[in-house]
């Protein structure tokens, strides 16, 4: 998958680098995590073990996802029209199945070891840029899907187009990142990636999903779709804070009250999700940031990253996952269904 594809119109990722969202010319993404930030394989944080790859177990409850023999795979559509099709929404597989990656990659982070000015290219250039994702995005996914399940490939690229903002409004929220979050599904229900990737999820693929999506906030001043201003978590994300906060769950000195002290943050960013995200707040908004981010503010006082893990948890799945303004868009196809969970 090309990287440049993915790159802003005359911008270069402020980063430095040139990795793709998910690695070309694999089968699947590899648990690549040595060196990946928050991991530190070879120069752990204090207090976090080393950790060869694809020496743990898969938590008890997980289990991979073998790649459908038979599956009919069909363009995703949008099913929740109204209020009331909530219901089916919140009875449906498909938010089981987002679900239960979030608290599968949330409960792996936990036990595992531990910018460019904005440019003038306005609307023009981002709706440009939009127009060729859309136009490659089935080519980029077929990078990484074996042949034998080429038939994945439509279905699951829409999830991708859906994930970088609305090309009408120039805007961005956490109903784009939760269609990542179904691109990551997706590739796991196929078996693209496995069990032995929940980190690299995470810290290689989540993460450099997060890089690009900031450098185009920064670039096309994209608004914050569905935003609740100061009373709002963040303008834009929400699952960084929720695997940042298990990333940093039982660590020896950084605890809550440490997101808010800008020392701590400008030590720590570079190797906790967390605090990165804190980070590109303070650079996106000016004033105290009790007063920008009340919430987060208040998040401060917490005394545990457990606790925090754990509120995030339950503020996504009310504030996120439950709300029709967000809900409203998600496409459901044969790999996330609208159709009720079965018992048993």
């Amino acid at each position: 998958m090309s990287s440049k594809l993915l790159e802003p119109a005359g911008a270069h990722l402020s980063s430095g680098s040139s990795e793709p969202l998910v690695e070309p010319g694999r089968g699947r993404v590899g648990a690549r995590v040595k060196g990946e930030r928050g991991l530190q394989a070879s120069g752990s944080a204090p207090g976090q073990s080393k950790m060869a790859e694809g020496e743990r177990q898969p938590p008890p409850d997980s289990s991979e996802e073998a790649p459908p023999a038979t599956q009919n795979f069909i363009i995703p559509k949008k099913e929740i029209h109204t209020v009331p099709d909530m219901g089916k929404w919140k009875r449906s597989q498909a938010i089981e199945k987002l679900v239960a990656l979030l608290n599968t990659l949330d409960r792996w982070i936990d036990e595992t070891p531990p910018v460019d000015q904005p440019s003038r290219f306005g609307n023009k250039a981002y709706r440009t840029w939009y127009a060729k994702l859309d136009e490659e995005a089935e080519n980029l996914v077929a990078t990484v899907v074996p042949t034998h399940l080429a038939a994945a490939v439509p279905e699951v690229a829409v999830y991708l187009k859906e994930s970088v903002g609305n090309s009408t409004r120039i805007d961005y929220g956490t109903g784009h990142e939760a269609a990542f979050a179904a691109f990551l599904c997706c590739l796991c229900k196929i078996g693209v990636l496995r069990v032995d990737d929940q980190i690299a999820i995470v810290f290689k693929v989540f993460n450099r999903y997060l890089e690009v999506m900031r450098k185009l906030q920064k670039t096309y001043r994209m608004e914050p779709a569905g935003s609740q201003g100061v009373w709002g978590l963040d303008d834009f994300q929400f699952l960084p804070f929720i695997w940042g906060s298990s990333q940093l769950i039982d660590h020896p000195y950084l605890e809550p009250r440490h997101f808010v002290d800008e020392k701590a943050v400008n030590e720590n960013h570079k190797d906790y999700m967390f605090l990165e995200c804190i980070l590109f707040i303070t650079e996106m908004k000016t004033g105290p940031f009790a007063e920008h981010s009340n919430q987060l503010w208040n998040i401060s006082a917490v005394p545990s990253w457990s606790k925090v893990n754990q509120g995030l948890i339950r503020m996504y799945k009310a504030e996120c996952l439950e709300k029709f303004p967000v809900i409203q868009h998600f496409k459901f196809g044969s790999l996330l269904p609208i159709h009720p969970v079965t018992s048993g």
